[in-house]
């Protein structure tokens, strides 16, 4: 579906900020009915265009959250070991996200852990033990400058801002 019109731009950012809003408030700010909302935010379902809703928790109010940046690069990169390295980030609840990247580092993951002597034992779990990981690099977060997971959609591909 890459043939959105602009009220399908609008309400598609509206989602990504807050989709707990009432079809009614999202009809208002996008001049539709709620009926014409709910009609629109199926098809985007449907086409795969909106893949899940979630909570976002406050990390503070849930009794907070040391976020790290790990760099991360690989002895041996066969798909095989590019698989099983993937299956291990998949499958551990403290990597908040995990990127193949180009360059002098093969992935950049992103650790929420509860404080740095849980980060250190994870890292030695996730990476020290790991016979196939050549280095990697542990960079502790210390201010939240932006974090966010939307997706510009407001603007057509090649127009200025």
């Amino acid at each position: 579906m890459t043939d959105l019109d602009p009220l399908d731009r609008r309400l598609l950012d509206l989602l990504q900020r807050d989709a707990g809003r009432t079809l009614r408030q999202l009809g208002e700010e996008v001049g539709l009915s709620p009926s014409a909302v709910q009609r629109r935010i199926g098809r985007y379902q449907r086409a795969g265009i909106v893949d899940r809703q979630v909570a976002i928790l406050a990390p503070d109010a849930v009794g907070g959250a040391l976020l790290a940046v790990v760099l991360v690069t690989l002895e041996r990169e066969s798909s095989e070991h590019h698989a099983r390295f993937a299956g291990r980030m998949l499958a551990t609840p403290e990597v908040q996200q995990c990127y193949a990247v180009a360059g002098e580092w093969d992935y950049v993951v992103v650790l929420a852990v509860r404080d740095m002597p849980h980060c250190r034992e994870l890292g030695e779990h996730l990476f020290k033990n790991d016979a196939n990981i050549r280095r990697y690099n542990t960079l502790p977060v210390f201010d939240r400058v932006k974090a966010g997971l939307e997706i510009p959609v407001s603007r057509e591909r090649g127009s200025s801002p």
